[in-house]
């Protein structure tokens, strides 16, 4: 593989590498075996970056599954291709929910131990454990004693991550106050961050699963759907983005979904038959375009219980009670790729999220290497 010249009926070095990428991530770790050269693959960087360069394209949707007979949910990852495959998290040897979901590493909060979070990445099976915060009112959080807001971030550049926990704090037998209380978590300094902003607003369910990371920070969309509640990471402040003023003048009409389009912020509104794409091309100045419109005639009778999970620019995906559906924005084709029995506690939709297969690292041990291999780069520039 090293030869400049390979010999006749060999691949050459480059072109193994894009086929290698583009293997799923068990198959190429059972392959590691054929030689060195192939096991030192998945720890070097820039495999890494190729393996999240080939799979940006390939948008797959995570469910959690829940059995009214089991209380441990089953995990599935369900692509376009009509390819459902179970995953498990025991390796974090707790029992989790998954929270949000960013660039193939997952966050997930203990069911059992309050306050306790994990990043991981399911499909290399490495996780990092946050350290606890010494905040009380991560105890407390109003309505459901349940942080409100839970987001993840993970730059594909620097490999850093942050974990941003928000609500509103409520003490023992009082009203909420109208204070957003909210914690960020940085990995390359391992601690929290703490800050307090005076207003209060409230978020569905999916608000609160639909979470989109772009230009350096969080986004929500929020109850009332007036507004996209952002999270600068740079400056630890909140901000709001307007909607796009077609969606406005109507006065919000149908339902609106936040979703992520390779990097960029985007809305889908479902209203009346007709499904609206619209993306953030202007960060700046919040300027939207509404990028396509899809006819919901084949899929009516699941028009009033489908939602939006997952955006690419090839594919929709859309969750509802039993199924999950796919629209081929190229093909214009219409697509059913999963579905469940009734014996489920939960529809679908409900604890649905965007994944992509990646080989990102987020263990204690890889970000002092990384950090050293760098200063050692500068010192010799």
């Amino acid at each position: 593989m090293s030869s400049a010249d390979p010999p006749s009926g060999v691949l050459p070095s480059d072109v193994i590498l894009l086929i290698l990428a583009r293997l799923p991530v068990k198959s190429l770790f059972r392959f590691k075996t054929v030689c060195r050269s192939w096991y030192r693959l998945t720890s070097e960087k820039h495999f890494i970056m190729l393996y999240s360069l080939t799979s940006l394209h390939k948008p797959i949707v995570l469910l959690e599954v829940m059995e009214p007979a089991n209380p441990i949910p089953s995990f599935l990852s369900v692509d376009r291709f009509d390819a459902a495959s179970c995953f498990s998290l025991n390796f974090l040897e707790d029992r989790v929910k998954v929270r949000a979901s960013c660039n193939g590493l997952l966050c997930c909060s203990s069911i059992p131990n309050r306050g306790v979070f994990y990043v991981c990445n399911p499909m290399t099976k490495e996780f990092r454990l946050l350290p606890r915060t010494r905040e009380r009112p991560f105890s407390r959080f109003h309505p459901d004693y349940e942080e409100t807001l839970v987001g993840l971030s993970f730059d594909t550049c620097s490999w850093k991550f942050n974990v941003a926990v928000a609500g509103f704090c409520r003490p023992f037998g009082r009203r909420p106050y109208e204070e957003l209380v909210c914690m960020v978590f940085d990995s390359e300094t391992n601690s929290w961050t703490r800050f307090v902003s005076s207003f209060y607003d409230e978020f569905t369910h999916m608000n609160r699963n639909q979470v989109v990371f772009s230009n350096n920070s969080l986004h929500w969309l929020t109850h009332s759907c007036s507004y996209v509640l952002v999270l600068d990471l740079r400056s630890n402040v909140w901000r709001k983005i307007s909607l796009p003023e077609e969606i406005v003048a109507v006065g919000f009409c149908g339902r609106i979904y936040l979703l992520e389009l390779e990097g960029t912020v985007s809305l889908i509104q479902i209203l009346g038959v007709w499904l609206y794409i619209w993306a953030l091309k202007d960060y700046d100045r919040e300027h939207w375009v509404l990028i396509d419109r899809v006819h919901l005639r084949c899929i009516l009778g699941f028009a009033a219980s489908a939602f939006p999970v997952c955006l690419s620019s090839d594919v929709v995906f859309l969750a509802t009670q039993r199924k999950i559906l796919t629209y081929g924005r190229k093909n214009k084709v219409w697509k059913e790729v999963f579905s469940v029995g009734d014996n489920v506690a939960y529809p679908l939709w409900f604890s649905a999220h965007p994944f992509r297969s990646t080989l990102f690292p987020c263990d204690q041990d890889v970000y002092p290497r990384l950090l050293c291999f760098v200063t050692s780069l500068n010192a010799t520039s």
